[in-house]
């Protein structure tokens, strides 16, 4: 299943754009990079001046630069940084859309989890984005917004500090606009359009099911049929509520489950 996620814009800086705390500099002089910083970081050796442009930690005009030799006129800013730049990132299970002083947004593959969800030591979004926030700097935290499911692939977001989170968790409804996912399901909708309204709960074996209003909470999704063929179809889904499972577990209901998804009712599988 594919989660398409609308969120109002960010203010946030591009990532590029944003640059860090540190000694800033004006220069008043032509001169090369290095014998610039030589002359201006003169409690530093020369392999530590080296290592501040290995690291990416000089910025000239707002840009990172790793180049000894970049020529700098009068008037230029020069910014000695405290933090050694962003590590690259690269992981089969994730990529990075969007990242700033405030945010992270992956596009997260199917098949890996969003946070762990018992004690086991499970390969999660969560650890992954952790253990690369923490090569910036040990102290460095990410802090959950929101979850999709192991099996939905699509675009997820992660504060980075506390704060965020709260105001992001306050205003979560004005935030994200428009919920919507694409799955292919066993059989063939009708109508091809339409609303599912049901009340949702959860048994021991942790499977959502349909039951009353007394005993549940309300679910409503939209549907669509995309794409039909004899045995299966593309359907988008808007929701509503956004329950556990809730998509799973109504289209289970429906008669159509999400094929590959023998837990909610499937004899299907895509793959």
């Amino acid at each position: 299943m594919k989660s398409n996620r609308t969120f109002r814009p960010h203010r946030g800086a591009q990532p590029d754009d944003r640059q860090p705390r540190g000694q800033r500099v004006t220069v008043r002089e032509a001169s090369p990079l290095l014998p610039f910083l030589f002359a201006h970081l003169t409690d530093r050796s020369r392999s530590a001046v080296k290592s501040l442009l290995r690291h990416g930690q000089i910025w000239v005009n707002g840009r990172v630069t790793t180049h000894f030799d970049m020529p700098l006129r009068p008037g230029d800013t020069v910014l000695i940084s405290h933090e050694r730049g962003r590590p690259a990132f690269n992981s089969p299970y994730l990529r990075i859309v969007w990242e700033d002083e405030s945010l992270i947004v992956i596009d997260k593959r199917d098949g890996l989890l969003s946070v762990s969800d018992s004690v086991a030591q499970e390969r999660t979004a969560w650890a992954i984005l952790s253990a690369y926030v923490r090569e910036q700097d040990p102290r460095n935290r990410i802090f959950v917004l929101h979850r999709l499911d192991r099996g939905t692939s699509g675009l997820m977001m992660f504060a980075r500090n506390k704060g965020v989170q709260e105001k992001m968790r306050e205003g979560w409804a004005d935030i994200v606009t428009r919920r919507s996912y694409v799955a292919v399901v066993e059989g063939v909708p009708e109508p091809a359009e339409d609303t599912l309204r049901n009340f949702l709960a959860e048994n021991s074996r942790m499977k959502v099911y349909c039951t009353d209003a007394l005993h549940g909470k309300e679910a409503v999704a939209h549907y669509r049929v995309l794409k039909a063929a004899s045995d299966c179809a593309l359907v988008e889904f808007t929701l509503e509520t956004g329950r556990k499972n809730q998509i799973r577990a109504q289209m289970e209901a429906f008669g159509h489950p999400i094929a590959g998804d023998p837990k909610y009712g499937a004899q299907t599988d895509p793959a």
